[in-house]
């Protein structure tokens, strides 16, 4: 279980941003989403890491939901490749004089390097604890044997087959790891501990329970997260239900027509098998399978917050994404409300309702990230992080501004402000759809924020000088002076917003300017421009 858990760990650490990617890139078709599901499954060696970032791309849409089924059935084949290991490598090969070596070099490598290689050692230091675990697993069926007969386990009929399938999940959920439990399973029969029909219905029951994990990631979760546990338990409920039908002519085959006399390379081709043969039969009905699901399991209505999951949150990239989906929703909605307090303000209707769905959407946003930790190994999925976190954090800012409606007002009683008002309006419409859609290019919000507050710069030693005079009470000159600095905070929050969205959307390098303090406002809230 160790070896197995560090192993999984250090290559999908290692794999970083590629295994982001490979599922982004390489789910276009049916088809290629089960290579996908394959590959990515074999490379991390966990049906349930392919799962759980499957179900965040799909809630961030990045993956449409029908072509998320062939990402999820190719799981379950790939899965496979633990016992193909086990069964080749494992326990035919003596491995005993290797396992340790491989376990020094790999802690010895996972403390002097880093990054990639630093997870690639310690991925080393699992394959060898997993190989340890194996040659323990295998002397201690050895002695079993001689004390315990495996026959006296074998209850008659299906009743037995069924109570050994039961047997199986349980490992899985204990074991928290499909491929642990096979390996033993494995280690069993190889050694003669346990009978080829004993071990292959344990082998049903252990791939049942990969769903558990699904299902557990999905209560309380998105809809699509939903969408994708049902599919997940109808496809393993399914191939094991038509597994456990077919087991005698399953193993006949295998055994007496391959000629395959290896119990646990039998045993690993029927985990095979039957895994495909699911494939077969329930990718050809994945249009069918999605109007069911969609049918079942509805969507619940537009949230900002509709992309978080407990699911998506176990996975930095997938968590991250998520988070970007929603900070974007959020960005949306906010640019919308800032413009319609700039163009009349005061207090509308559900404005206040309004305000607290943006803070409660900003605050879980934030509790999403809280427990998250991306690593600069995985540069993109890092700076992606980075940005989301800025994103929120200037999103924050102009949810305050909206609150202070008051000095909305203020803006339309000076001649500079109220000119460059509508100007800001208009950049507030076009950054709205751009949020929700940023495959363009992003509207020039820069130049119009420099441009505004070099204005308003200028604008206050007016009003400062119009004060001397007795033009203007200090009283009347403070509220101006205040929403000269409200519509000077909304422009640099919408483009410092824009600016950090188009970032974690197309994976730019940061590139942020200078913010130097500005008189009576925090150094990141304003622009000091110096006059020449």
């Amino acid at each position: 279980m160790l070896g197995m858990g560090l192993l999984t760990d250090g290559l999908q650490a290692a794999a970083g941003d590629s295994l982001r990617d490979a599922l982004r890139r390489y789910t276009r078709t049916r088809w290629s989403a089960l290579l996908a599901g394959i590959s990515v499954t074999a490379l991390t060696q966990s049906s349930s890491v392919t799962v759980l970032v499957t179900v965040g791309f799909v809630g961030a849409g990045l993956i449409p939901f029908a072509q998320a089924l062939g990402v999820i059935y190719g799981a379950n084949v790939g899965s496979t490749v633990t016992s193909w290991l086990v069964a080749t490598v494992g326990l035919k090969m003596q491995m005993s004089a290797l396992a340790l070596p491989l376990v020094g070099v790999g802690a010895l490598g996972k403390l002097v390097l880093r990054g990639r290689r630093s997870a690639l050692a310690m991925a080393l230091a699992g394959l060898g604890l997993l190989f340890v675990g194996i040659d323990v697993l295998q002397s201690g069926m050895t002695e079993l044997t001689r004390h315990v007969d495996p026959a006296s386990f074998a209850l008659p009929g299906i009743g037995g087959a069924a109570l050994l399938v039961l047997v199986g999940v349980v490992m899985t959920v204990v074991m928290q790891s499909s491929g642990a439990a096979v390996a033993a399973t494995l280690a069993a029969v190889n050694q003669g501990a346990l009978g080829l029909e004993q071990a292959a219905a344990l082998v049903i029951g252990q791939n049942l329970g990969t769903t558990v994990k699904a299902v557990l990631g999905a209560v309380g979760g998105t809809t699509a997260a939903r969408r994708i546990a049902f599919a997940h338990v109808f496809f393993n409920v399914g191939t094991g239900a038509v597994a456990f039908a077919l087991l005698p002519l399953f193993l006949g085959v295998i055994v007496r027509g391959m000629e395959v006399g290896d119990p646990a390379l039998a045993l690993t081709a029927f985990h095979t098998a039957f895994n495909v043969l699911g494939v077969v039969l329930f990718l050809p009905m994945s249009h069918r399978m999605v109007r069911l699901l969609e049918r079942w399991v509805p969507d619940e209505g537009r949230s900002l917050t509709a992309h978080l999951s407990r699911a998506a949150a176990e996975l930095p990239a997938v968590a991250v994404e998520a988070a970007r989906k929603a900070a974007a929703e959020i960005a949306a909605v906010t640019f919308d409300e800032t413009r319609r307090v700039l163009l009349t303000p005061g207090k509308s209707r559900g404005w206040a309702r309004q305000l607290d769905e943006l803070n409660g959407a900003l605050r879980a946003t934030r509790e999403h990230l809280h427990a998250v930790r991306s690593d600069p190994a995985a540069p993109a999925v890092y700076r992606e992080h980075v940005a989301v976190l800025h994103v929120l954090d200037h999103l924050h800012r102009l949810v305050e501004a909206l609150a202070e409606t008051e000095l909305a007002a203020g803006v339309s009683r000076n001649r500079v402000s109220a000119a460059l008002a509508p100007r800001l309006a208009e950049a507030l419409a076009a950054s709205a759809p751009w949020a929700r859609d940023p495959s363009g290019p992003p509207p020039p919000v820069e130049a119009l924020s420099q441009e505004i507050a070099l204005q308003l710069r200028r604008e206050r030693q007016s009003v400062l000088e119009n004060t001397a005079r007795g033009v203007l009470s200090p009283r009347a000159a403070s509220r101006l002076l205040e929403s000269l600095r409200w519509l000077d905070r909304v422009g640099y929050h919408l483009f410092r917003a824009v600016h950090h969205l188009e970032r974690a959307d197309k994976d730019l390098p940061p590139a942020d300017p200078p913010a130097p303090e500005s008189e009576g406002r925090r150094a990141d809230e304003s622009y000091e421009v110096h006059e020449r």
